[in-house]
């Protein structure tokens, strides 16, 4: 059903943009990188955070990691993250293949910084096995996701 409501939001939103699914998995970051044959970098993960109460969606680049010092300023309090019960209770999408697209529930989505130095990015499709191709200006734009910096670069990641 994931998918499907994906399917459903794309056609709406975005009808060029193709879903790509793969024989392989692509629920985890390595997974996705290996079947699409990108960096890990290029991955855009989905994370469903609780800050305050309540709860924001964090798309970013596949090899970051949450800054605890830059989301305490950001948001003024640490984030956490939703169990996959929650996650899928408030997305509509299982872990490996949440995305902003084609939610369950209407959730502010935030795009961390770390994404603008790709051309594209490949977030997940709904489904442990899709993604798309997206441009992370693109991706921001459709989902009204607003910019903001809380992620830590792996250390051999080109900077901004």
């Amino acid at each position: 059903m994931s998918l499907e409501s994906v399917r459903a939001w794309l056609r709406e939103h975005a009808p060029d943009l193709p879903i790509i699914e793969t024989e392989a998995s692509t629920a985890t970051v390595l997974e996705a990188a290996d079947a699409l044959g990108v960096a890990p970098g290029q991955i855009a993960k989905t994370l469903a955070l609780r800050i305050h109460g309540g709860i924001v969606l964090l798309v970013t680049r596949g090899d970051t990691r949450l800054d605890n010092q830059k989301t305490k300023a950001a948001f003024g309090a640490r984030p956490r993250m939703l169990d996959a019960d929650e996650t899928f209770a408030v997305t509509g999408h299982r872990v490996g293949g949440v995305c902003p697209f084609g939610l369950a529930t209407p959730l502010p989505v935030y795009c961390d910084e770390s994404l603008k130095v790709f051309d594209a990015v490949y977030p997940a499709a709904g489904s442990l096995n899709s993604s798309i191709r997206i441009a992370p200006s693109r991706l921001a734009y459709l989902v009204g996701g607003a910019w903001i910096d809380i992620c830590r670069l792996p250390e051999s990641a080109p900077a901004i």
